[in-house]
């Protein structure tokens, strides 16, 4: 965390000082205003191509893949599966209902359902149960 705050305190700080040295550089005559607006724009491009390659080299490269299996072992139906998913990317009864064009009330069947055969008592706790059994992608 403290390397991470180090570090955009540095960029902004380097940010500020091109600026600044573009400013003078502008005010000064010496330079036009496109080549100042280049240089800032190779920087960004350089700082975006760093960061997008830190990205990556933390991240892992193998995909993971679900389960198929577990989910048949479990009981879980195509459709208690779909409201799973759902239920993962933060969306609501109301939402899902909408989303899956069922209702509510199908919806709040399909949640304890999937709750008691996760043996799980809150929705964030199934989740959390279903990618350590990886029939969720993280």
């Amino acid at each position: 965390m403290k390397k991470t705050i180090l570090v955009f305190s540095t960029l902004i700080l380097s940010l500020l000082a091109l600026f600044r040295i573009s400013e003078y550089a502008f005010l000064m005559g010496d330079t036009s205003i496109e080549l100042i607006i280049a240089i800032v724009a190779i920087v960004f491009l350089g700082l975006g191509l760093y960061v997008n390659a830190r990205r990556e080299a933390t991240e892992p490269n193998t995909p993971q893949s679900v389960d198929s299996r577990k989910i048949e072992a479990l009981g879980i139906s195509n459709r208690e599966y779909e409201v799973l998913i759902e239920i993962s990317n933060g969306l609501s009864n109301k939402e899902i209902g909408e989303k899956l064009f069922i209702s509510e009330s199908t919806i709040k069947t399909h949640v304890s359902n999937l709750l008691v055969k996760l043996d799980a008592k809150r929705r964030t706790q199934a989740i959390q149960k279903a990618k350590e059994l990886q029939i969720l992608i993280s």
